[in-house]
């Protein structure tokens, strides 16, 4: 039987930890999907197709990833996909706490899905995507923390954000 695992998240930007994570899960399963959250509520930076796209391009030279875009909750699209494996990764204490907690009602919903924790590669462990964007806005270098597809699309924001401006 063969396994699919669901890794999920925003991946406002997909950062090099989210990276390591995607790597090392799929090493685990059988096929991993990278499913990409609409998560309108958290303000992305990035449009959700922008999101699928750069992960795609970042994770091409795995063959047994896909990435998708999903809305709703995910036990909804676990069983959708189907799936009985959430992957998630954990940085810190404060993630754990978070992360089991959503994995108990997750269970609650969906008895049937198991989550799984990676934890953080050590270099890793201060990496979020909020604190990438917030140097990025700030036109500070962000190219240890994230792949060259994604230094590119924050140069075109702010090629575009730069264009906007001066044609007012």
């Amino acid at each position: 039987m063969r396994v699919t695992a669901i890794y999920p998240g925003t991946f406002d930007p997909m950062t090099v930890g989210h990276i390591d994570v995607a790597r090392r899960a799929s090493s685990m399963f059988d096929d991993l999907i990278v499913a990409v959250a609409a998560s309108t509520n958290k303000g992305p930076y990035f449009s959700l197709e922008e999101r699928v796209d750069m992960a795609t391009l970042i994770l091409e030279d795995l063959e047994n990833v896909t990435v998708q875009s999903f809305s709703g909750l995910l036990m909804d699209y676990a069983r959708d996909v189907p799936s009985r494996v959430i992957v998630r990764g954990l940085r810190a204490i404060s993630d754990f706490e978070y992360e089991v907690q959503i994995a108990g009602v997750n269970r609650h919903l969906a008895p049937e899905v198991e989550t799984v924790f990676i934890a953080a590669a050590q270099e890793y462990t201060f990496l979020s995507s909020s604190i990438v964007r917030e140097i990025a806005r700030m036109h500070g270098d962000v190219s240890e923390f994230v792949h060259p597809v994604v230094i590119d699309a924050f140069a075109r924001r702010q090629q575009l954000a730069s264009n906007s401006n001066n044609n007012r």
